[in-house]
């Protein structure tokens, strides 16, 4: 196995090993906000959401080692580099949001809601993120077909998702009246 193979499978392991510990700390910020009145919407979306991801995890490492994806120096440069503008920006979600962060849609107004960060630009900096690390992740070592039927798919999970976040969101004054007309994933573009 080439060694850029190699390297990829650990690139990707790592991402699975992070995920878990956020879910991790997903949990913990879950009774945060649960002590604090938070409490959990009810979302058959989210099973498929962590379905998709890890597929798109395992499709990128099957799609590279059996159909023998070649490392293109170009793409695999570009897409590291979106992948970690978008891991950053991730990172910046989460530390800004603190233990507002869950990977669950969860209400958080009784903590205030966060207008500070990426949420100066954008109403859902995280999931612009998700959605950039997930196409990325599978260009970088030449999963074509992972990278577009995972962004198709991330667009109807993502849709769903957010709808019922705003629906939870909405229900806050404080909240609406500082996103209303502020864009959801990208400044500039409703």
């Amino acid at each position: 196995m080439e060694l850029s193979v190699q390297l990829y499978l650990v690139l990707l392991v790592l991402v699975a090993a992070g995920r878990f510990i956020e879910l991790r700390r997903s949990a913990r910020n879950q009774i945060v906000l649960a002590q604090h009145g938070g409490r959990k919407s009810l979302e058959t979306g989210y099973r498929w959401m962590v379905l998709l991801h890890a597929s798109i995890l395992i499709g990128a490492a099957l799609e590279v080692v059996f159909l023998r994806r070649p490392w293109v120096g170009w793409l695999g440069a570009s897409c590291i580099a979106l992948f970690a503008s978008a891991n950053a920006t991730r990172w910046w979600v989460m530390y800004t949001l603190g233990t507002r962060w869950n990977v669950q849609v969860m209400s958080s107004s009784q903590l205030g809601v966060v207008t500070a960060g990426p949420y100066k630009w954008v109403r859902h900096p995280n999931y612009t993120a998700v959605f950039v690390e997930m196409l990325a992740l599978p260009l970088i070592h030449g999963a074509y077909v992972v990278a577009l039927a995972g962004a198709a798919l991330h667009i109807v999970v993502l849709r769903n998702r957010v709808l019922l976040e705003e629906s939870v969101l909405m229900q806050d004054p404080t909240w609406r009246s500082a996103f209303a007309h502020r864009p959801r994933f990208i400044p500039g573009i409703v």
